[in-house]
């Protein structure tokens, strides 16, 4: 029975409180999401990037709220209602009630939609270990760049839950890029972005500088510049951007996305720990071969 299939992959959660559990909640909804998405097509024509893509795909251990989706080429004409309809139709057949609703500015590049599952049918059938208000719904967002920076370059992966599902998905390079212009060109600070690049330096994962040019050139304080980032560019901007950072505000932003045995390791942010890890993104120099 499908309950059981919802039981059993929440007990893989193993959540320690209420706030685990909605986190796991939404993620065991996300993958609904993300196979319906698939089979309405969207992976023909955008990839799935972001803080969810890292939680999903490759195991980063803090939680994620958002969907994220980048086009693979412009996307002038892209609206979500089809592939929500879709969505609202899969949903239904599983007894899973969902509020769909699209919201975006007919001129807006970043195309956002909101899925809402009420806490009835199939989502009460489950043996919850904390309890939660009958009405307390269960929330996602969605959202897909349709006017993408040049040079991103994408893999194919696959969810196996609740079926096996092919997933394009940004490549780590190209995500990496995409949270390195964040890190640098974001209006605000975001304590989810710094975990992620602590992620992707302990991956040892190099952005992609193609698309990090193309995305500084779209948007951001070096919009128009013509500016070709290097890695020696980069962790100059990393090092300026590190020593603005008020590191104990910003663990806020992170800590209710940390299960709580990982949650301790944020008393180590500060300027030095960040400025270390950027330095591990430095080019080593070349070994001399002395032999004769």
């Amino acid at each position: 029975m499908m309950a059981d299939t919802f039981s059993e992959k929440l007990k893989e959660f193993s959540p320690a409180n209420a706030l685990e559990q909605e986190h796991a909640l939404a993620e065991i909804l996300q993958h609904f999401v993300l196979s319906s998405l698939a089979k309405a097509g969207l992976f023909k024509l955008a990839g799935f990037h972001g803080g969810t893509f890292l939680r999903i795909i490759h195991g980063l251990d803090r939680f994620s709220e958002d969907l994220d989706f980048v086009c693979k080429v412009e996307q002038t004409e892209f609206h979500w209602q089809p592939y929500l309809d879709c969505l609202f139709e899969d949903m239904t057949h599983e007894n899973i009630k969902l509020e769909v609703l699209e919201r975006s500015a007919p001129e807006a590049a970043v195309k956002k939609a909101f899925v809402k599952a009420e806490s009835k049918g199939k989502l009460l059938l489950l043996d919850l270990p904390y309890s939660r208000h009958p009405l307390q719904k269960i929330k996602i967002k969605l959202e897909i760049d349709t006017r993408p920076p040049q040079g991103s370059t994408f893999d194919t992966s696959y969810i196996a839950f609740p079926v096996m599902t092919a997933i394009t998905t940004q490549t780590l390079e190209s995500a990496f890029a995409s949270k390195a212009h964040a890190l640098l060109c974001r209006s605000y600070t975001k304590g989810r972005d710094w975990y992620d690049f602590l992620w992707y330096v302990a991956k040892k994962v190099r952005p992609n500088l193609k698309l990090l040019s193309s995305a500084i050139e779209q948007q951001g304080p070096w919009q128009g510049q013509g500016i070709k980032t290097t890695e020696a560019w980069f962790i100059d901007k990393l090092r300026e951007e590190i020593g603005r950072i008020d590191w104990k505000q910003t663990r806020e932003d992170v800590i209710r996305f940390l299960p709580k045995e990982k949650q301790a390791s944020l008393s180590l942010w500060t300027t030095d720990f960040f400025l270390y890890h950027a330095e591990q993104l430095a080019p080593q120099p070349e070994l001399k071969n002395h032999s004769r």
